[in-house]
């Protein structure tokens, strides 16, 4: 996860089930150039995305370079579309959902319309919405950040509760439950990072909702789920149910211990709780819980990136054709990254699959993925603008004191103001 590489001599020297992943200095017109970030989940489902396409495909060489980091893929993305410069750039990029916008509308006619030549109704609407722009889709939608609550059955056994009492409940609800687990278990129910608003997001989107009206200005101020996201958020600090941390090692090592009761989050992270086998059969997955407000579903998104196509790409057709033979079609595909790498996709026929079908005994025999699947299909459409990354900061920095009671007003207003700032 170093720099991104040059086109100048890095060989990445890989070579999957046929396919050449040479060097980026080799490649030459029929090529098809792709970056990506983590060679373990984004980059391996591409690779057997490549292996697919040349089966059928002899003469296609899809080269991936998989090797920098989210950060450095977006600083390098960004610097050369500011200087308007293309050379170097990948025929594919991916790129996280959340700031699709900020690319589309800075640098028009940067990227292909994908919706022109692939069937958007295919994919789950939220996903094809957070790469609309003026009525075109310029994403092939990847990995859903579908969420759920997930939760050690064990310690919600022994505390009296069963995975019906968890189906499509409220926050409040989950306070009081959680509440019941901590007397009778001793252990608390969440552990939460002040500097991830990643709950409160959830929370908006759940209800339809995210900082931005339809013209692109703050809705903050009078913006009611995320008033009561925050006063959700509060609550669980405030009944004493909250494990601090900081940092992604101490997040996850908080649950993956058994120190806390329950996540409630994406399902990439299936991969990180059942790395631990001693613990199948003590983990089940709810929905995640509602806001209650009026329009609030039991069904959410937490992260999540799609493959766009840049329109100085030499190879436009090639790459456009790959992504929709096999990332827009390949039913059997979605089946083996679900498997292989827990790569919940986007497509929703591949939810009929054999994979997509199967108990886990690891969740007690449930089948967590037919049930995120189906939670997928519900998570309601949000525009995530062009500045979600600055209004997070300002909601981040009023959190210690909005969970203290804090006067929640004052802090909608005080977020604004900062968000407002950093936007100008």
């Amino acid at each position: 996860m170093n720099r991104i590489a040059s086109r100048r001599g890095l060989v990445l020297g890989a070579v999957l089930a046929g396919v050449s992943f040479l060097s980026v200095a080799a490649a030459s017109a029929g090529d098809v150039t792709v970056w990506a970030w983590d060679p373990n989940f984004n980059g391996a489902t591409m690779k057997e995305a490549a292996s697919r396409y040349q089966a059928i495909n002899p003469e296609a060489n899809i080269i991936i370079d998989d090797t920098a980091s989210q950060d450095d893929i977006r600083a390098k993305l960004q610097t050369q579309l500011l200087a308007g410069s293309t050379d170097g750039l990948p025929d594919i990029v991916l790129i996280q959902d959340d700031v699709a916008q900020k690319y589309l509308q800075s640098f028009p006619g940067a990227f292909e319309p994908l919706s022109d030549s692939i069937d958007m109704t295919a994919f789950a609407d939220y996903k094809v919405a957070a790469a609309t722009l003026d009525g075109k889709s310029y994403s092939l939608p990847f990995d859903s950040g579908v969420t759920g609550l997930f939760y050690r059955s064990d310690y919600f056994e022994e505390a009296g509760f069963t995975a019906e009492d968890l189906n499509n409940i409220t926050w409040d609800r989950l306070i009081e439950i959680g509440t019941e687990v901590k007397e009778k278990t001793g252990h608390l129910l969440l552990d939460l990072d002040l500097t991830d608003t990643g709950v409160i997001r959830m929370m908006m989107q759940q209800s339809g909702t995210w900082y931005f009206n339809e013209d692109g200005s703050l809705n903050i101020v009078d913006n009611a789920p995320l008033k009561k996201a925050l006063e959700t958020y509060a609550k669980f600090y405030q009944a004493d149910l909250v494990k601090p941390v900081s940092g992604w090692a101490e997040y996850t090592g908080a649950f993956t211990s058994g120190e806390v009761a329950a996540v409630p989050v994406g399902v990439w992270i299936t991969g990180t709780i059942k790395a631990n086998a001693d613990q199948s059969g003590l983990w089940g997955v709810a929905p995640i819980p509602r806001l209650d407000i009026e329009g609030s579903v039991n069904a959410s998104n937490q992260g999540g990136s799609s493959w766009y196509v840049l329109a100085s790409s030499d190879n436009k057709e090639e790459a456009i054709d790959f992504l929709k033979t096999v990332w827009g079609s390949d039913v059997d595909f979605y089946q083996k990254i679900l498997i292989d790498q827990g790569a919940v996709g986007s497509l929703l026929a591949a939810r009929e699959g054999e994979a997509y079908k199967a108990t886990d005994e690891f969740f007690g025999g449930a089948p967590v993925w037919q049930d995120f699947s189906t939670w997928l299909s519900q998570i309601p459409s949000v525009d995530y603008g062009v500045f979600t990354a600055e209004v997070d900061s300002a909601v981040q920095a009023q959190l210690p004191t909005i969970i203290q009671g804090g006067d929640l007003d004052q802090a909608l207003q005080a977020i604004h103001d900062q968000a407002q700032q950093q936007m100008q």
